[in-house]
């Protein structure tokens, strides 16, 4: 029996020890450690495409060498697992996108009364009636309701705040003018206009009648009494 366990032995070792089979092992192991380096690289480059760290991807790569060649697929597994699902460009891609959306939503007008959709061409929303632009006077071109100015002509545009302070104001002005005017109108009236002398009643004329008329009894023409 141990000549046959020797036999076996002595057949096995000549045939690993054998040329081919010897340059076949060098070659898995040289296939092994390449791998392993080259899972260890492209730890590092896929954290770099997931993180803005630059710390981070050595770490990776020094996590997957330090499993050795033996282990280095579990560190692999694991390495899956942890990292980032996303990458940078995906992230970025998908603000873009998310972006995109929301411009175009905004970009849908729609009436601030009833919150139904309008067109940029429509001066008034057809459901509620709710004033949306106006019309330029001098270029005729739409413009909105908020504009100081028609963006096109140049035309400058009055509000009603500015024009009614205007006007008060303006008013205000006049009043305050026309009163020291009116005032001196009349110191100059009362100055130029001549007055015509009044004539004092006497009590002779107050007593004697007029002509051809019937004394008043009771009545003298001489105020003082006959002594």
């Amino acid at each position: 029996m141990d000549e046959i366990l020797n036999t076996i032995g002595e057949a096995l070792g000549g045939f690993i020890n054998s040329a081919p089979i010897q340059l076949g092992l060098r070659a898995a192991a040289v296939y092994i450690v390449v791998i392993w380096l080259a899972a260890a690289y492209w730890a590092f480059r896929d954290i770099q495409l997931r993180l803005d760290n630059p710390l981070v991807p050595y770490l990776a790569a020094a996590f997957i060498i330090l499993f050795t060649p033996l282990f280095f697929p579990a560190a692999v597994f694991v390495y899956r697992i942890i990292r980032p699902q996303e990458k940078i460009g995906e992230v970025y891609e998908r603000n873009l996108a998310e972006e995109a959306l929301l411009a175009e939503v905004e970009a849908v007008h729609s009436c601030p009364t009833c919150a139904r959709r309008v067109e940029n061409e429509w001066i008034i929303c057809p459901t509620c009636r709710t004033r949306l632009n106006r019309v330029c006077p001098s270029c005729s071109r739409l413009v909105g309701l908020d504009w100081s100015l028609c963006a096109w002509c140049g035309k400058d545009f009055e509000r009603p705040d500015t024009v009614a302070a205007a006007i008060t104001s303006g008013s205000r002005h006049d009043s305050a003018a026309a009163l020291p005017a009116a005032a001196t109108q009349r110191d100059v009236t009362a100055r130029t206009t001549v007055r015509p002398p009044t004539r004092a009643a006497t009590p002779h004329s107050m007593a004697r009648p007029a002509s051809g008329s019937k004394p008043i009894p009771g009545a003298t023409s001489d105020p003082l009494p006959e002594r």
